[in-house]
Parts: C-alpha cells; sequence; structure tokens
C-alpha cells in the first residue's frame, strides 16, 4: 500500500470526513535541499514525501486551527517518523468556508 492511501485510510477511519483530498506534492519541493541522516544534498521530488492534505469533518467542529492541526499530525506519526518530509493541512468543519 502506497503511503498516499494508508493516509487516506487513516485519515477516512479516525475522522469520518464529508470531504477529502490527499494530494502528493513531492515532485514540487525537487532542488530543494534537506538535512539529515537520510537526506544528503537536494531532494529530487520523487516519492511520497510531501503531502497536502484537505479533509472536511464533523470531528473538528469546536476545534481551533492548531487542535485541528496537532489531531491529524498524532494520527500520522508513524508516517512522519518514516519519511513523510511535510504536510500541509487545510482541515475545516462543515460549513466553515474552504479554499478548495
Amino acid at each position: 500500500m502506497s503511503r498516499q492511501n494508508r493516509i487516506e485510510t487513516a485519515l477516512i477511519s479516525r475522522f469520518e470526513p464529508e470531504r477529502l483530498e490527499v494530494i502528493n506534492e513531492s515532485h514540487l519541493h525537487a532542488g530543494h535541499h534537506h538535512s539529515g541522516s537520510d537526506h544528503h544534498g537536494s531532494f529530487d521530488g520523487a516519492g511520497e514525501t510531501h503531502f497536502r492534505i484537505r479533509i472536511v469533518a464533523r470531528a473538528f467542529e469546536g476545534m481551533n486551527r492548531v487542535d485541528r492541526h496537532r489531531a491529524v499530525n498524532e494520527l500520522l506519526s508513524d508516517e512522519l517518523d518514516g519519511g513523510l518530509h511535510a504536510m500541509a493541512v487545510e482541515a475545516s468543519a462543515p460549513g466553515e468556508p474552504t479554499r478548495w
């Protein structure tokens, strides 16, 4: 199963979203410098390392933006520890305006 599929499955299971988009944006980061033991030099844009998550779910009602991001980050902590380098999270409750 791909990282994208694992992310989608986890988000659906935990938050039961009304709308969900998980977008692999790794190719947009080609040429960026990454540091750390598993990143040497410039990133080539391949793989599944950078994602944008757009999610609308009742689970986010009454939560502020920071708490919503924290909930997604905690859910996906194994992915973040296992090579997921960056995640942009756009989390909303039903009825709230979105940019997508």
